[in-house]
């Protein structure tokens, strides 16, 4: 769990910032606080510190609540009728309903709050569906103490309303923590915060808000399904220098020989080449060529249908993370092939490939519809470098023809096709029969090809594209990759 620090923002409109925990003290004037990072559980400090000025009656005044200016506008009006009528009572009454509220406005501008705030969302990242847990923490840095305080920490529509939570007097020194739970239906990158607030006299006539600006990242990928019913190996391809020597099978660098050079060092000499062929030899390591694989992603507005969680992008942008994260376990370095430009190549030695492409997908949407013809000359520039597996929506045969170039001879390649009728509920006949000729197009180019709909699993349509591959293509439960 990691630890950060922000900052808070005074509404009142004056800013500032330093380094350092900092204290929080609500009023007017600068702000202290910092920044810092969090991955798997985040924590967050924030604090401000105001100063007086001349903005604390602006901002009392500012906050005058619906009674406050009534009995204003009642004062107001008392005190015109009382001069006018020359009726002294009323004119006590009107300075008082004029005074009450003007008194509140200027103990609300200028009270002053110490507070220290700490947020813990653990975990900060998380699958579509499932729940995090926030922890709000509120220290009172004054000796005195405070009044009580309504505080609402913000929160993306998406992850539902705000929650809002009352805070009881809280002496000097002092903490008190909340805590409460989010569950990211949709995924996507969100700030949770900044933390709200609310300060308020005992009548009701005017109500400050203070707002920290310390806000914590939490990111909902995709969910993802598991593909062991898939390709679960890999061989070597490939041409000209990358197929000089096979791939250890031990992991250990690949040996090749070549003439001395001056400066070699000499614990480098081969000596069973250097005495074959009469003059000094050394040994030149190179490392493990890598399986690769590339995971295109169908994004194109036009070419799926339905909204919201169910419909036709969100299963693809599912099935993309499960086949991304299927390759990735199986030590493939996998690149996504979404908005118009592909990303880069993932590490099949560390851990965190993974995770990487996840967050990537997290924050995908719909592009226009000639991102697809973009991803695919993408393909073509990389001569479909290695494995190639591509989730499509509705999808004409001149991009089909595209898409079926970019596959090597001797490499594996899926492609999943969506029944996007069935998301929309209309034009069954005509959209069976496009795809059917896609299908057709891809299989004779040696693409492994399987339908999907609304009511199909991604573990489901991987293993039937998979069960497709033909000769060409990888034997049937195999895929190729290319080493580079």
């Amino acid at each position: 769990m990691a630890r950060r620090e922000g900052s808070t923002r005074d509404r009142s409109g004056s800013t500032g910032r330093a380094g350092g925990t900092g204290v929080s003290r609500f009023g007017l004037g600068g702000l202290v606080g910092g920044t810092g990072s969090a991955r798997t559980g985040s924590a967050r400090t924030g604090s401000a510190r105001t100063g007086s000025g001349g903005g604390w009656l602006r901002a009392g005044f500012a906050g005058l609540t619906t009674r406050g200016r009534s009995f204003l506008a009642a004062g107001v009006a008392a005190g015109i009728c009382a001069v006018l009528l020359g009726q002294r009572d009323l004119l006590r009454v009107g300075v008082l309903l004029v005074a009450l509220p003007v008194a509140c406005a200027v103990m609300m501008g200028r009270a002053r709050v110490r507070l220290s705030l700490v947020r813990t969302v653990t975990p900060s990242r998380v699958v579509a569906g499932e729940s995090t847990r926030v922890r709000v923490e509120l220290r009172n840095l004054a000796r005195a103490v405070t009044q009580v305080l309504l505080a609402e920490d913000a929160v993306p529509y998406a992850l539902g309303p705000s929650p809002r939570f009352v805070l009881s007097r809280l002496p000097g020194g002092r903490r008190a923590a909340v805590t409460y739970t989010l569950r990211g239906q949709v995924r996507g990158h969100f700030d949770i915060g900044p933390l709200q607030l609310h300060l308020g006299d005992p009548f009701g006539m005017c109500e400050v808000t203070r707002s920290f600006t310390a806000t914590d990242p939490m990111v909902v990928v995709p969910r993802t399904w598991p593909l062991a019913g898939g390709p679960t190996g890999g061989q070597w391809g490939g041409t000209g220098e990358a197929l000089q020597g096979m791939a250890a099978a031990s992991g250990e660098h690949d040996v090749a020989i070549r003439e001395y050079r001056q400066g070699d060092d000499l614990r480098r000499v081969h000596w069973r080449s250097t005495a074959r062929r009469g003059e000094l030899m050394v040994r030149r390591d190179e490392q493990p060529r890598q399986m690769r694989a590339s995971v295109l992603l169908d994004a194109r507005a036009g070419a799926h249908r339905g909204d919201g969680p169910t419909s036709s992008f969100e299963w693809a942008v599912s099935m993309v993370a499960s086949a991304a994260a299927h390759l990735s376990a199986r030590r493939y370095a996998v690149r996504l092939l979404v908005e118009d430009s592909p990303t880069a190549w993932t590490s099949p030695s560390g851990g965190s490939g993974a995770g990487a492409l996840l967050d990537r997908l997290a924050g995908v949407r719909l592009q226009s519809d000639d991102e697809l013809a973009a991803l695919t000359a993408a393909l073509h520039r990389s001569h479909g470098d290695g494995v190639v597996v591509a989730v499509l929506g509705e999808v004409s045969e001149e991009l089909a023809r595209a898409l079926a170039a970019s596959r090597r001879p001797g490499t594996g390649a899926l492609a999943v096709l969506l029944r996007v009728e069935d998301w929309a509920g209309y034009g069954a006949e005509q959209s069976a029969e496009q795809r059917r000729r896609v299908a057709g197009l891809l299989r004779t180019a040696g693409w492994g090809v399987a339908e999907a709909g609304p009511g199909d699993t991604p573990t489901m349509a991987w293993a039937r594209a998979s069960a497709g591959l033909g000769p060409n293509g990888g034997q049937p439960g195999r895929l190729a990759g290319v080493a580079r």
